[in-house]
């Protein structure tokens, strides 16, 4: 069976008619699940019993275990969840002094294989679900809701490529933005992007008022394919030509992520060089300091290389911010946790 969480209202009301209710049901138990957040089909108590009954034949509610929970000094949580199937997925919560933002996953490991990252230590198996995606919202807002706080940002930006998953991404955007759901504004939600250009057109067609993150990580075509091979199939031009698009369509600003790894794109040649791909874009770079992973050989940039980067960049008035760190002392890389479970339980194997 489907998890509830699959279908956004519209849909929902469809699929209800076909099981012989009135459409307005769908507003119904939307409430129950979005504004009142049951755990249960019989917690629905303003519906008949014969709903519920439906209900329960015909969908699940919720979709996802805890597994392992982290919690920093900072109230940096990172949850590690298990799907019906067995795969574990990551969740996290930031606490920002505009609100909770929540970074969701949208596929169970990811095929992407940026040489830097945790994500793609363990491959890509699947997609998530749209119900997953929004099921992992809905696990870190009941916690939440023990301390009378809500989600307030939602980023795709955990393991996986969200374009690689568009379908449901979009899906899962349509649960969490509508007003008789979590009502998250469209404006407080950003999906992050490797650079499928194709996508990142369909997308601005779409999605125009949803933000848009672009993992670029360097200024060149021969170190972005060293470090990252979707450039072998979407180079710098064919990238940004996609994401000149999307702000011709949209007119939003950029967001441009830029982790600095020590002795890779870290140079003030690099800077120099990244200032020419984004200087005529509405964009800010976000530098971020690296987190280590123990099967990577990477390492974060030094203090003064991270200040001489930041400040070249400024002075060339491209808008740039230098990421704090969040979570530095769990496994704060993307990814690192479910990796380190899963080695655990292959050692038990």
């Amino acid at each position: 069976m489907k998890s509830i969480y699959n279908y956004d209202l519209k849909n929902l009301e469809i699929k209800l008619t076909k099981l012989g209710e009135k459409p307005f049901r769908a507003k119904q138990v939307f409430s129950w699940l979005y504004e009142k957040r049951v755990d249960s089909f019989d917690e629905m108590t303003n519906l008949s019993f014969d709903l519920r009954e439906k209900l329960k034949e015909n969908f699940v509610l919720n979709t996802l275990k805890l597994v392992k929970q982290q919690t920093a000094a900072d109230e940096t949580s990172k949850y590690l969840l298990e799907c019906e199937d067995g795969a574990l997925i990551e969740t996290v919560l930031m606490k920002h002094d505009y609100g909770y933002s929540v970074c969701v996953t949208s596929q169970v490991g990811c095929a992407m294989g940026c040489k830097f990252c945790a994500s793609g230590l363990l491959k890509a198996k699947r997609n998530l679900s749209a119900g997953e995606l929004v099921n992992q919202i809905m696990f870190v807002q009941k916690d939440l809701d023990k301390r009378e706080k809500r989600v307030s940002h939602i980023v795709v930006m955990g393991i996986g490529e969200p374009f690689m998953n568009y379908p449901n991404v979009m899906e899962f955007i349509a649960c969490v933005n509508n007003d008789k759901g979590l009502n998250i504004g469209a404006r407080h939600i950003t999906i992050s992007t490797c650079g499928i250009a194709p996508v990142i057109k369909r997308f601005a067609d779409e999605m125009s008022q949803v933000n848009l993150a672009i993992s670029l990580h360097a200024p060149n075509d021969a170190l972005r394919s060293q470090i990252m091979p979707v450039n072998d199939m979407f180079n710098l031009e064919e990238l940004f030509e996609a994401l000149h698009y999307y702000q011709k369509k949209s007119n939003r600003r950029l967001t441009f992520e830029y982790i600095l790894i020590d002795g890779v794109n870290d140079t003030l040649q690099q800077a120099k060089e990244l200032v020419e791909l984004v200087k005529s874009m509405n964009a800010y770079v976000n530098l971020i300091p690296y987190n280590e992973v123990e099967e990577n050989p990477f390492r974060p940039t030094q203090p003064k290389n991270a200040a001489a980067f930041y400040d070249y960049l400024k002075r060339h008035n491209v808008q740039c911010v230098i990421r704090r760190e969040k979570g530095s002392e769990i496994d704060a890389a993307c990814g690192q946790l479910r990796a380190n479970v899963e080695k655990q339980r292959s050692a038990r194997r």
